[in-house]
């Protein structure tokens, strides 16, 4: 299995396009960051986690030209806004694809790209099989998803466990049944949003905090926001199993 990081950014904090802070003046390619998503590549299949307003430009770069399924998280924009773009797939696939997500982001789907539910089908318009999931884990494409209930705030979200690796982002609590699926796990990849306390994400020591509880082998952050500053800096700053995460990033896994 191989999990390729297309975006570790985020829409919290994003300067505006004249900004000169140190983030958008960097010229290390590790401070360029699209919104939050990762691309799972197993059994000669493509899996995304989120579909961001970047989803067609991470694609492309990837040079990704098939697309089996997708799993959501959650329905905010900054992780849903870019499904819009599966046609191209559509098209190359000559069929829908498989979408997993909780009954509440169905609904967000079915509000916000309207126009691909409604018949008759208008020529062209993204086609997608929806698929409801809950806590139950699920075979997709040969392998066992196991989904991991987080807490953004009050929102209920969706970490996922493949293997022995974890993906979480858009989090500030996780209860103790869940962390005892995730103790001890190959790669565990948290949100760590900035240094300053958030209403609903992990900030970088609550981040680190808790990989020190869950002990996993490597700990990836990802959902980093401009305001937690420059990559190579904060990297420098943390424990040797710990890194911040950067697009283009890949994982290989046994």
């Amino acid at each position: 299995m191989k999990v390729t990081f297309l975006g570790t950014g985020t829409s919290q904090g994003v300067p505006i396009i004249a900004c000169k802070c140190q983030v958008c003046a960097s010229s290390s390619p590790k401070d360029k960051r699209l919104r939050s998503s990762i691309l799972i590549q197993y059994n000669d299949k493509n899996i995304v986690v989120d579909t961001g307003p970047d989803f067609r430009q991470q694609m492309l770069t990837c040079g990704i030209t098939s697309c089996e399924a997708i799993l959501f998280t959650h329905a905010h924009r900054d992780h849903l806004a870019g499904l819009d773009d599966i046609r191209a797939f559509n098209f190359i696939m000559q069929k829908p694809i498989d979408i997993y997500c909780e009954t509440q982001v169905d609904k967000a789907i079915r509000k916000e790209f309207y126009y691909a539910f409604e018949e008759p089908k208008y020529p062209g318009v993204p086609e997608m099989e929806m698929h409801t999931i809950n806590e139950t884990p699920f075979e997709l494409l040969g392998k066992t998803i196991t989904p991991l209930r987080v807490w953004h705030h009050k929102m209920p979200v969706m970490g996922f466990k493949i293997d022995n690796f974890v993906y979480i982002t858009d989090a500030n609590r996780i209860d103790d049944e869940v962390k005892e699926k995730i103790k001890g796990c190959e790669v565990l990849v948290l949100n760590a949003l900035r240094r300053e306390q958030h209403i609903s994400h992990f900030t970088l020591a609550e981040a680190i905090e808790l990989c020190n509880e869950l002990k996993p082998q490597k700990a990836y952050f990802t959902h980093i926001s401009h305001q937690l500053g420059l990559h190579n800096e904060v990297n420098n700053e943390l424990p040797a199993n710990i890194q911040l995460a950067y697009d283009g990033l890949e994982l290989n896994f046994k």
